[in-house]
């Protein structure tokens, strides 16, 4: 065999390998515990993500704040890093303040209805802007991580049942916000380190979605969970604006199909899992839960309201604006 056959035999055996490198290769990290469904979604969005693109574009996945907290990787992705990550409204809003809004308490009143937002013009223009001002790319912003919840060792009914609660808060202005105006103690603690706090007694409670409370196991130190749904929040996977728009259009549209379906997949997961996790906490955990028809939700939103006026960096109207697109 003379040496132009061998490398060609080397060549094809290396294509059947797929073992040449990608164009662009990301670390796609979240805080978040693996085994949570935003994991699968991350997971399948990068499978999918990887498959049309023909090997062009590799992903790797890290779960558990392996990349770092939520600010230091927004921090690595504006400044030029190859990370993806997984972007809450509520830390956005470091960057383009009106986009704070859609991590505000009781703002939708049914998860389908963050559609009307992500359809308007408002939202355009302010993706847009975060684009334009912070080097950030929002690639969907479609992923319900669910309805949040509070986790102490009592029933919280009532805006009078947080008074002087300390409560876990991330560093974030709009969580801050949102538990004063119900009373609590709210002290910032990095969702890693939140079972710790909640076991040495730092805090006596924390909130998250049921999916998020039993991925970090937060049942195993307290065992009330009263159904407040103060927050409907919302997720979105984010990269390096300069780096998507260098990519070609073929890349950035795959990469924004498969965010947008990969939110689907992740709304779909988390409303129809939420009850066997429930039943689950309660048969094998002696988890006791107050369900919403026990708790009085108007008093939580009256209670609640007035946050919506203490961000002065907001543009004029925008609370007015954004209640108008959900009507």
């Amino acid at each position: 065999m003379n040496t132009v056959s061998k490398l060609l035999i080397i060549l094809l055996l290396t294509i059947s390998k797929g073992s040449f490198a990608a164009d662009y290769t990301f670390k796609f990290g979240t805080v978040s515990a693996d085994g949570e469904p935003l994991l699968d979604a991350m997971r399948q969005m990068s499978e999918n993500i990887v498959s049309r693109s023909d090997g062009r574009i590799a992903i790797d996945v890290y779960g558990g704040g392996v990349l770092g907290t939520n600010k230091e990787v927004y921090e690595q992705i504006k400044n030029g890093a190859m990370v993806m990550t997984i972007a809450d409204f509520g830390y956005l809003a470091d960057y383009v303040p009106d986009l704070g809004i859609i991590a505000g308490p009781y703002l939708l009143p049914d998860p389908s209805d963050m559609e009307k937002i992500l359809s308007s013009d408002w939202y355009a223009e302010t993706s847009a802007n975060l684009s334009a001002l912070s080097g950030l790319k929002v690639t969907a912003a479609n992923w319900f991580f669910g309805a949040r919840h509070i986790i102490t060792d009592k029933p919280v009914k009532h805006p009078d049942d947080m008074k002087n609660v300390p409560i876990r808060v991330p560093p974030n202005i709009m969580w801050v916000k949102t538990f004063e105006s119900m009373g609590a103690n709210g002290t910032q603690v990095a969702w890693a380190e939140v079972y710790g706090a909640l076991s040495t007694g730092l805090v006596d409670a924390a909130e998250a979605p049921i999916a998020s409370i039993v991925g970090a196991k937060l049942y195993e130190q307290r065992k009330v969970i009263s159904m407040t749904g103060h927050f409907k929040a919302f997720v979105a996977p984010m990269m390096n604006a300069e780096i998507f728009d260098s990519m070609p259009e073929d890349l950035q549209n795959i990469i924004i199909e498969e965010s947008i379906n990969s939110g689907k997949y992740m709304t779909k997961l988390i409303i129809e899992g939420e009850e066997k996790l429930i039943q689950d906490l309660q048969n094998n955990e002696g988890v006791t839960f107050v369900r919403a028809s026990e708790i009085d939700i108007s008093a939580f939103q009256d209670a609640t309201a007035p946050t919506y006026d203490v961000f002065p960096e907001w543009s004029d109207g925008l609370y007015e604006r954004v209640s108008s697109i959900l009507k």
